[in-house]
C-alpha cells in the first residue's frame, strides 16, 4: 500500500452521472453523513485494504461503497473510492518482486487470476458500461504530486488551512476549467515539444477527465505532503503557476523561460521526493 505521503487527483460527479440506483444509495450516504473528509479518508482507506489483504485470502473479499461527498453550488457530489480495485491492485503489487513460492503463499494464483480481472475490467471499461460511471475517480501519487496535475488548475483555486491538526492545501475548480487547461496545455507541449514524455502524461490525464460528466469537480489535493513540508513553503507554494508561466513562455517560443520555470518546480519538488528515502 502506498505510503499515507501521497496527493491526490479527484474528481467529484453529481449524482446525476450515476443510475437511479446508485443516485438513491449516494443521496442516503451523504444525508446519512456517513462519508468521511480528506482528511481521513485516506487512513480509513489504507486500513480497509490491509484488513482486506490479511483476511486468510479465502476469496477477493467484498468490499462496501464508500466515497468522498462534496456539496458544490447547492448540489451533492460523489467521488467513488472503488475499494475492491484497490484491494486488487494492492494484491498483485504484493506479488511483484517476490519469489514465487513466497507470492503463491500470501497471495495464491486462483486469487491473484481473481485480482487481475477485477483490475482488467475496469482498465478496459467494461466498469463504464456496466455501471454507466468512469472507471477511477481519484489518482494517487506518493512523495509528491506529478507535475502534469498543476496544469488542470489556476493558483487562484487554492485552499489552504494551517490548523496544528487539520492542515490543507488543495485546489478546486469546475472540470470545464480544467478540460479547457488540459487541452491548452496538450496543444502547446506537443506544438513545442512533440511527443516528449511529459507531453503523452498531460495526454493521459486529458482523456482520463473527459471520462466525467460535464458538472463535475476536480480536486488537486496535497494529502499527507502538508506534514513534510514547513508552513512558509505551503503558504508561498506557486506550482500551478509555474506550470502556467513554463507553457505560457513555450507558445511565446522563449524557451529559456519555459526552462527555467520547470527547473524551479523540478526542485521544489525533488526535494519532497528525496524525503522518502529518509522514511
Amino acid at each position: 500500500m502506498p505510503s499515507l505521503f501521497a496527493s491526490y487527483l479527484r474528481v467529484y460527479e453529481p449524482l446525476t452521472a450515476f443510475d437511479r440506483d446508485r443516485q438513491s444509495f449516494w443521496r442516503r450516504y451523504a444525508k446519512e453523513g456517513r462519508d468521511l473528509g480528506p482528511v481521513e479518508g485516506p487512513v480509513r482507506q489504507r486500513t480497509a485494504v490491509l484488513e482486506a489483504l490479511g483476511a486468510g485470502w479465502t476469496r477477493l473479499p467484498d468490499l462496501p461503497d464508500e466515497a468522498y461527498v462534496l456539496e458544490w453550488d447547492n448540489s451533492i457530489l460523489v467521488c467513488p473510492w472503488n475499494l475492491r480495485l484497490r484491494v486488487a491492485e494492492a494484491a498483485l503489487t504484493a506479488r511483484d518482486g517476490v519469489p514465487a513460492v513466497l507470492a503463491d503463499a500470501f497471495v495464491p494464483p486462483i486469487l491473484a487470476g481473481q485480482a487481475k480481472a477485477v483490475v482488467e475490467d475496469w482498465r478496459s471499461g467494461a466498469k463504464v458500461l456496466e455501471q454507466g460511471v468512469p472507471r477511477v475517480h481519484e489518482q494517487v501519487s506518493t512523495w509528491g504530486v506529478p507535475l502534469r496535475w498543476f496544469a488542470f488548475v489556476d493558483l487562484e483555486e487554492r485552499d489552504i488551512a494551517l490548523k496544528a491538526r487539520r492542515r490543507t492545501l488543495r485546489y478546486r475548480t469546475e472540470i470545464s476549467k480544467a478540460r479547457r487547461r488540459a487541452h491548452r496545455a496538450v496543444s502547446v507541449l506537443r506544438k513545442s515539444l512533440g511527443d516528449a514524455p511529459i507531453t503523452e502524461a498531460v495526454e493521459e490525464g486529458t482523456r482520463w477527465l473527459e471520462e466525467f460528466h460535464p458538472r463535475s469537480v476536480v480536486e488537486l489535493d496535497y494529502g499527507g505532503l502538508v506534514n513534510l513540508l514547513p508552513e512558509d513553503k505551503l503558504t508561498e507554494d506557486d506550482s500551478p503557476g509555474l506550470v502556467a508561466a513554463g507553457l505560457s513562455a513555450l507558445s511565446r517560443g522563449d524557451g529559456e523561460s519555459a526552462s527555467e520555470a520547470y527547473e524551479k518546480l523540478v526542485a521544489r519538488w525533488r526535494a519532497v521526493q528525496l524525503l522518502e528515502r529518509c522514511n
